[in-house]
């Protein structure tokens, strides 16, 4: 299935779209595609969880006080007896996704992970990128400790999205959803980012009990090897990510979607 060559390109398309509006799972079809890799094969699924793993470690190590603060265990000395967020607010916005996502996994993995599918949700993923751009919501939350259960909620159902369509973008479509419920963009993003943790971590180690038996020595050293390249890439790209989402329009990434999907759409006819 695959060579260090191959487990470095995965891992590094893994660290650099895991936590962009992108879609990270639409990136690794398409990449697989041009890699020759075939759909059905088994390890380098399990490969894809180990390296998923690897980016999801990079947000610990971003945001390990404002992990530790959803415990209780770090103090905001600036927000006492203010509205802060905590595991409430997590565990609100991930149940929609997560509930979707444990009653339509077999159906989804079946039948709608294929390229076509992906490039058509890279295109209307896009679009909700630049409608939530555009929008005129007033913004509620500027600040991640302002973001209310309601619109956790909200954000939540947007989540389910990029549960059922891959391509979408988990944080496009909860970026967006923010967005359009009255929370800043970046507060939206760090919103995302955290409630990513215990949402791919849930998912990541279901998958990897079904499947320890393929850690065997032939393919423990790829897995590492795409492991730390997809934390290393994706901690610099989450950090390059936050510096520039206050300055920067959302619609750039749904432009670089658009040309995504049109460049492999005429790939895949050609």
């Amino acid at each position: 299935m695959l060579d260090y060559i191959a487990a470095v390109i995965i891992g590094v398309v893994e660290g650099l779209t895991e936590f962009l509006p992108v879609s990270s799972t639409g990136h690794m079809i398409l990449t697989q595609a041009l890699l020759g890799i075939p759909e059905e094969d088994a390890m380098l699924k399990v490969f894809l969880v180990v390296i998923q793993l690897g980016a999801i470690m990079a947000i610990v190590v971003l945001y390990w006080k404002r992990l530790l603060r959803l415990f209780g265990l770090h103090k905001d000395p600036n927000r006492v007896g203010q509205r802060q967020l905590n595991l409430i607010h997590i565990c609100i916005g991930i149940l929609p996704a997560g509930v979707v996502g444990l009653l339509l996994n077999d159906f989804i993995d079946r039948y709608l992970f294929n390229p076509k599918t992906v490039l058509l949700s890279l295109v209307i993923g896009g679009i909700v990128l630049i409608i939530a751009e555009k929008s005129t919501t007033p913004i509620t939350a500027k600040e991640l400790d302002e973001i209310s259960y309601r619109q956790a909620f909200y954000i939540g159902l947007y989540q389910i999205l990029s549960v059922i369509w891959p391509g979408f973008s988990r944080s496009g479509a909860t970026i967006a959803g923010g967005m359009l419920t009255g929370v800043s963009r970046a507060a939206s993003a760090d919103f995302t980012f955290i409630m990513a943790v215990p949402l791919m971590f849930a998912a990541s180690g279901l998958s990897l009990l079904k499947s320890y038996e393929m850690f065997t020595t032939e393919v423990i050293g790829h897995f590492a090897v795409g492991f730390a390249v997809a934390f290393v890439v994706a901690l610099l790209a989450v950090v390059t990510f936050i510096k520039l989402v206050q300055k920067m329009s959302l619609s750039i990434f749904a432009y670089y979607r658009f040309a995504v999907a049109a460049l492999f759409a005429l790939y895949f006819v050609f």
